[in-house]
């Protein structure tokens, strides 16, 4: 705040990126599954999270990768006030301001413990088969409500961000929420299955 100067800048890097940026890049990748409950809320947050669609659902990270999770956005020179990364997984339907913070509690975390990132994957991931992605240790979201919150039961530094009394409430919540819409009979289940 004093220096007025964006500390993910750094012009001599590749990415023009500052270790700073890369600690929290790490933090946003080591903790994402944890994140996930929140990050996508509801049943239909997962509907969109599907190999091969825009929406990313590999842990990585890039430069101009539409697949990875973690995107760095190209920018000017003369603007590296502009210095930025995106974490392209948040549902629109998310809380901004406890995404925002379980996002921020992420980045730090890794930033004091200075975790190093994993190499940036810049070609598409959606072209990779298992044998590869696991090869490159390459992992991918939750792909239900239901994993997002055993995620989160799993995460010491989510539980510390929301508090006891929220984190116990929010998977309260989110339990009652999948457990609701697990005894639930779609349209399309009727249509594929009432004939067999």
């Amino acid at each position: 705040m004093k220096t007025k100067k964006n500390l993910f800048y750094d012009p001599k890097d590749k990415y023009k990126l500052s270790n700073i940026a890369y600690n929290f890049i790490a933090g946003q990748l080591q903790h994402v599954k944890g994140m996930m409950a929140v990050l996508c809320p509801t049943v239909n947050s997962y509907k969109r999270l599907v190999t091969g669609f825009e929406a990313p659902v590999y842990i990585s990270w890039a430069r101009i990768n539409r697949s990875a999770l973690m995107r760095v956005p190209q920018w000017f020179e003369e603007r590296s006030s502009s210095a930025r990364i995106e974490l392209r997984c948040p549902d629109p339907a998310c809380n901004p301001y406890l995404t925002f913070a379980v996002m921020l509690a992420a980045g730090l975390d890794c930033m004091k413990k200075k975790t190093k990132l994993s190499a940036s994957v810049e070609e598409d991931l959606y072209k990779f088969d298992e044998e590869r992605l696991a090869s490159m240790n390459i992992d991918t979201l939750p792909s239900s409500l239901f994993e997002s919150i055993n995620e989160l039961k799993n995460n010491r530094l989510m539980r510390e961000v929301l508090g006891e009394h929220l984190y116990k409430r929010y998977i309260a919540i989110k339990t009652r929420e999948w457990n609701e819409f697990k005894m639930q009979v779609s349209q399309w289940e009727i249509e594929k299955y009432v004939d067999i």
